[in-house]
């Protein structure tokens, strides 16, 4: 007979802002069954080293509360993505044969949740942008290779979940936690139909990571955003025969959530000091990298496991008190500016619309190309002024309404019918992401040049 104190051996309770308790299952005496549990996940260096990355890049020396980590971000998706495969799994079970155990499908996604940042650099996403586009991978192709690597044995080790135990002979290859972390395929594997099917709940346009990061960057950066319902969002979603369906009732709640996201790209992640610290980032960048990374980092994982924000800021600090070598000392007064918030550029010019209302090429524009198209149309004296631009959309996981919610799909119970959200009125009036333009100079001398350059670049028709 199971002791009624048996479950507080089992599960250790984490607080959280968002969901209050997280619930981790422990090892040890009592603890669940397998020679691992989540709890050895959490210690392992690769996800203690995710607290020591900020989940908000650059944007923590804006937002003065925005000090949370990837750590936290990790555990709150690992979470949310339990609680959201729970209610799933009845429909998954009855549209797909052959799905194994609820607790063996609900840990494989909590695996998912908890590991699908596990390969972050310094500094997230612009790491991705400003290091790792060397190579052409980013920070999930070295999340698949941890994985893979040093945290397969542990992952295969789990028996159990926070609400029950595998069934005999169950465990989780750690192949389909890699798979379910990346939208892209995974080379040389084919994905069961349990597991194809849950996909689009960890990188959808509403993934438990998106679910998790809304609602905790908005409340740790103090922005209103409106209304977030990710439980009604959960409870309004099944598994149908043509994948994860979202009923005709939850539709509403979808679309403020999606609003919401949106908001959180114009007044955190795109807001126009952020923008601008990484402008001058992006010249100190690579060079500090090449320094104290120097390479692919699938090539040399031990040095990229000991490379953090901390770790980076800590060197580039000592170097700037440091004349031993002038390259160094260079690079790290030009950290300690960033640091300093001593911002050389300014913004001169932003342009917000509708994607209806410019060009469409300037929706595909790249960086490189607004400048250049900015330059051509400016007075032939001044086409070799200093300026930078900046395309907000563009090197960014930033997303257009219009394209990656269009293939969301809802069940309609008064026709009993299966539609694409691109085709309801609701989804349309989604504004459109790729219409934020701006252009940077040192001081005001050509302002009105530029901003005239600007606006004929972006005119309409």
């Amino acid at each position: 007979m199971t002791s009624p104190a048996a479950e507080y051996s089992r599960v250790n309770l984490f607080s959280d802002p968002i969901y209050r308790y997280l619930r981790i299952t422990k090892g040890g005496p009592g603890g669940v069954p397998g020679e691992a549990s989540e709890q050895d996940l959490i210690d392992a260096g690769w996800l203690q080293r995710l607290r020591r990355i900020h989940q908000l890049q650059s944007a923590w020396w804006v937002f003065a509360t925005a000090e949370h980590s990837r750590f936290q971000h990790a555990l709150g998706a690992m979470h949310l993505a339990g609680e959201w495969t729970r209610h799933l799994y009845p429909t998954l079970a009855s549209a797909h044969r052959g799905t194994p155990s609820i607790a063996l499908v609900e840990e494989t996604m909590r695996m998912a949740g908890l590991l699908h940042d596990v390969g972050h650099g310094p500094f997230g996403h612009f790491f991705d942008e400003n290091y790792l586009d060397r190579w052409d991978i980013d920070h999930e192709d070295i999340g698949r290779a941890i994985v893979g690597g040093p945290l397969a044995e542990l992952i295969g080790s789990l028996g159990a979940s926070t609400t029950a135990d595998f069934e005999p002979g169950e465990h989780i290859d750690p192949r389909w936690v890699a798979y379910l972390i990346s939208p892209d395929d995974l080379g040389g594997f084919k994905a069961p139909t349990w597991l194809a099917a849950l996909k689009p709940a960890m990188v959808g346009p509403f993934s438990a990571d998106n679910m998790d990061y809304v609602p905790r960057d908005a409340y740790i950066c103090g922005v209103a955003t409106g209304p977030v319902d990710v439980q009604r969002i959960l409870h309004y979603s099944f598994i149908s025969e043509r994948g994860l369906t979202v009923h005709a009732h939850g539709a509403e709640a979808l679309y403020m959530f999606l609003s919401a996201r949106l908001y959180l790209y114009h007044q955190v992640y795109f807001h126009r000091t952020v923008r601008r610290i990484d402008l001058q980032l992006r010249e100190v960048f690579r060079p500090t990298l090449d320094v104290l990374l120097g390479g692919n980092p699938l090539e040399r994982m031990d040095s990229y496991q000991a490379l953090t924000e901390w770790s980076l800021l800590s060197e580039v600090d000592r170097w700037a008190r440091s004349a031993e070598d002038a390259e160094h000392s260079e690079l790290g007064r030009a950290w300690a500016d960033i640091v300093a918030r001593r911002l050389k550029w300014k913004l001169v010019y932003q342009g917000l619309s509708d994607a209806r209302d410019i060009p469409a090429g300037a929706l595909s524009v790249t960086r490189d190309g607004f400048a250049r198209s900015i330059r051509e149309c400016l007075p032939a004296s001044l086409r070799d002024i200093e300026f930078e631009v900046d395309v907000a959309a563009q090197e960014s996981r930033a997303f257009n309404p219009m394209t990656e919610t269009a293939g969301i799909l809802f069940y309609d119970p008064l026709e009993n019918s299966f539609q694409q959200s691109r085709v309801l009125d609701l989804f349309r009036r989604l504004p459109v992401q790729m219409s934020l333009f701006r252009i940077f100079a040192r001081d005001d001398a050509h302002r009105k040049e530029l901003i005239a350059a600007a606006n004929q670049v972006l005119k309409p028709g």
